[in-house]
């Protein structure tokens, strides 16, 4: 198949430009910058018109680009999070049922459903509103794209991954990961918190069999492994990964309450680390997905 990959460059594109080569598809990247070993077609789509002849002869999108989380102060550039998350992703749509593209796979997230506050694993059908800039255009993007697909013919489906860990991961878990490799990450208290998560080699593996699979076309798919962690496990296995001992002690949850009082950006933080994220991918599930991967094969990879 002839393929448009956009947001090739980040943890979870570059592992599916990666698969998508070993399975002979071609592949063809948009991106702001060069891409090695693939065929890139330049634009920013902060600002550049997308070439209207983008499409010709491509059979499936992959819609991976967008604006993620960013702790300055959303209001000085919530337009970048429209111009991106929405308007940029409507426009590739549109273009892409005019041109006669077969499927359209977009990577949302799981914050497009709103906070999964609850301690039961909450479905698709049981997630509620966004709250937060990001999560808002997310929905938005994902509302405009299932009109799109629904007056064009054109297949779209939605894949909201849960947090997605794997070799060179980014983000928290990067940090995470840092922290402890150089011994200033404190032990986390064991809450009982349940958090959410997929390897990206499995969350590869889903976007794959979603635009494969006829009964995917205008749903929305939670991607998890299937199994929820504490932060206190996902820290263990973190340390099982860098090979080093697993202390027996933990800094008392009390004091990151504390800590938390301190300022807004640190609560927010602090809620990420120990707070409940826990879905279901039941649904997921009924399309014949079993994730193969688990946190002890965070440093793994299978292609």
């Amino acid at each position: 198949m002839n393929i448009l990959l956009t947001g090739g460059t980040g943890f979870i594109g570059q592992r599916l430009s990666q698969y998508l080569t070993i399975l002979e598809h071609s592949v063809h990247i948009l991106s702001r910058s060069h891409v090695e070993n693939y065929h890139t077609i330049l634009c920013d789509l902060t600002k550049d018109k997308i070439p209207t002849d983008l499409f010709n002869s491509i059979d499936v999108v992959f819609h991976l680009a967008g604006f993620a989380h960013d702790l300055r102060n959303t209001s000085k550039i919530e337009h970048l999070y429209h111009a991106i998350n929405v308007d940029a992703t409507v426009r590739l749509a549109e273009l892409a049922a005019i041109s006669g593209v077969q499927r359209f796979v977009f990577v949302s997230s799981t914050k497009a459903g709103g906070p999964a506050v609850s301690e039961k694993c909450i479905t698709e059908e049981q997630q509620g509103k966004p709250d937060g800039i990001y999560g808002k255009t997310k929905k938005e993007a994902e509302r405009k794209l299932l009109e799109i697909g629904c007056k064009s013919g054109m297949s779209v489906t939605i894949v909201r991954p849960s947090l997605v860990y794997g070799p060179n991961v980014k983000g928290n878990l990067q940090l995470m990961l840092s922290g402890i490799k150089s011994g200033w990450f404190p032990p986390l208290p064991e809450t009982g918190n349940k958090r959410s998560m997929i390897h990206v080699d499995d969350l590869v593996r889903v976007i794959l069999l979603v635009a494969n699979d006829d009964r995917a076309n205008g749903e929305i798919f939670i991607a998890t492994d299937g199994t929820p962690h504490s932060s206190r496990e996902i820290y263990n296995a973190m340390r099982s990964a860098l090979d080093k001992s697993i202390p027996k002690w933990s800094v008392p949850k009390f004091l990151f309450d504390m800590v938390s009082l301190i300022n807004p950006r640190i609560k927010y933080k602090l809620n990420k680390l120990l707070g409940d994220e826990c879905y279901s991918s039941a649904k997921l599930e009924s399309l014949g997905f079993k994730a193969k991967k688990t946190l002890k094969d965070m440093n793994e990879t299978s292609f």
